[in-house]
């Protein structure tokens, strides 16, 4: 069998014949129904998502919520992540970040969270531009900096 003459699904397919007499199943009104904009010719929808007339499903559905234009997108950072990655650096800040892939971007914003197993030894200086309250304090309690 040779590639050439293979036919995809709709070139093997016989096209539907309309009105040929109600025993072919489409006769009649070729299947479009009775009355209205469906049965006439050049009949268009309004739009995608037109519920007949109804009120449109994003007018019907609850707005909730807000989001604001200038939201500030943090690469967040774990403790453990730095404890297990990066071991006898004396500063860690965004580029040594990115060199041991905990982020993506050096220019974006960065905040260290406290999500560690085991117990924070790390005499670095941070720099970093956010730190939750429990992280500050674990490495305040380890000898650490921060800035």
């Amino acid at each position: 069998m040779d590639l050439s003459i293979l036919k995809t699904r709709s070139e093997s397919k016989n096209p539907k014949r309309l009105g040929r007499g109600v025993g072919s199943g489409l006769g009649k009104t070729s299947g479009r129904g009775h009355k209205g904009a469906g049965q006439r010719k050049g009949k268009k929808l309004p739009y995608a998502g037109f519920r007949g007339g109804n009120l449109p499903l994003a007018r019907v559905l609850p707005k909730r919520g807000f989001t604001p234009y200038r939201r500030r997108k943090y690469q967040i950072v774990n403790l453990g992540d730095i404890l297990k990655r990066i071991k006898g650096s004396s500063e860690i800040n965004p580029e040594v970040l990115k060199k041991f892939n905990l982020i993506k971007d050096t220019k974006k914003p960065v905040k260290i969270l406290a999500c560690l197993k085991e117990d924070f030894s790390s005499k670095a200086i941070f720099k970093a531009d956010k730190f939750s309250s429990k992280a500050k304090e674990l490495i305040e309690k380890a000898g650490g900096s921060l800035e």
